[in-house]
């Protein structure tokens, strides 16, 4: 190459490569593990929450974004939880967002460096996620459904006799691998002395349309769904189960309504995701996991079904219908 030549093309280089070495510095790379499927609607909701808190802390993603994100959508199945989150520790994220306390635990298993911030995780705690609520003592935070209390079990079963008093016995729905923390919610129903309490431990859909078809066999019960990606994200059979046998049920987040549900009272989920955000952005600016509090829920909300109301011969207090977060008519 003649000298001239090389002259001509150096100031070329010297535009492009600061803008190439900006772009290099400035694409950071993330994790998202979140316990749906990906075409389920739940999560696509969860996600554009999560990116627009992001976006206006100043995070983008695309090809002039400064964020790359690896996705994956394990479901409520605990082998694929396990293969996705080693696929994601793998890749070397500065920071995971993971949601549900199975796919946390199972992070945890393979993790102990790569900043995590949880979302919709149920007794951090006793989980053995985090030291305490106020300081993790380890590499994850996040953001609890649920007090520490746990006074929102009772709520559960004041709601539903509420809309339906002739209720005698109650029996609550989760699946033992997808809701290892169930006893804490069992302890507090059971205690009750208002119904006959018994539970519906199941693994699959035959294991719970064969449960429900035998609790339904005898009059004047209802279902407590307890929180669990497997209920979520069989949620389409549950509320036709419910509706077929004309039991009363009560869920944890008002998903479960807006699909059919008749009542719903728990955190605000799509809000945890929004919440989340802010901690994504504190780690990426260089903050530790334990240096951050696990945050619990600011907003429970109240979601009640008319119509599911009406088909179940049910007239909903009219003083519920005015304190409910959101009626669907």
């Amino acid at each position: 190459m003649r000298r001239r030549d090389f002259i001509k093309i150096i100031p070329g280089l010297a535009a492009a490569c600061p803008l190439l070495a900006r772009a290099q510095q400035l694409k950071r790379r993330i994790g998202v593990v979140i316990a749906r499927l990906e075409n389920d609607s739940v999560a696509q909701a969860e996600i554009a929450a999560l990116f627009d808190n992001l976006r206006q802390l100043g995070w983008t993603v695309g090809a002039g974004g400064n964020i790359q994100v690896d996705y994956r959508f394990p479901g409520s199945d605990i082998e694929r939880i396990r293969a996705d989150v080693a696929e994601i520790v793998g890749l070397q994220p500065e920071v995971i967002l993971a949601h549900s306390t199975p796919v946390n635990l199972a992070l945890q298993r393979v993790n102990r460096t790569i900043p995590v911030v949880f979302v919709n995780v149920t007794d951090p705690i006793g989980s053995g996620l985090v030291e305490s609520l106020a300081h993790s003592g380890g590499n994850i935070t996040g953001f609890s459904a649920y007090d520490s209390e746990l006074a929102i079990s009772g709520k559960w079963i004041e709601i539903l006799k509420e809309i339906d008093p002739r209720i005698e016995r109650v029996s609550s729905v989760f699946n033992p691998q997808t809701a290892p923390y169930a006893q804490m919610f069992l302890r507090t129903i059971e205690a009750t002395q208002r119904l006959s309490t018994t539970t519906m431990p199941v693994h699959d859909g035959a294991e719970l349309e064969h449960a429900i078809t035998d609790f339904a066999s005898t009059p004047n019960g209802g279902l407590i769904v307890l929180p669990d990606s497997f209920a979520i994200n069989n949620r389409k059979l549950l509320i036709s189960l419910a509706a077929k046998y004309n039991l009363p049920a009560i869920y944890t987040f008002k998903l479960f309504v807006t699909a059919g549900g008749l009542v719903s009272y728990g955190a605000d989920d799509i809000d945890l995701f929004r919440r989340a955000a802010s901690y994504v952005d504190l780690i990426l600016k260089g903050r530790k996991p334990s240096d951050l509090p696990v945050q619990q829920p600011t907003k429970y909300e109240l979601a009640i079904n008319l119509k599911t109301a009406k088909a179940l011969g049910l007239t909903v207090p009219l003083i519920m219908q005015m304190t409910a977060d959101e009626v669907i008519k």
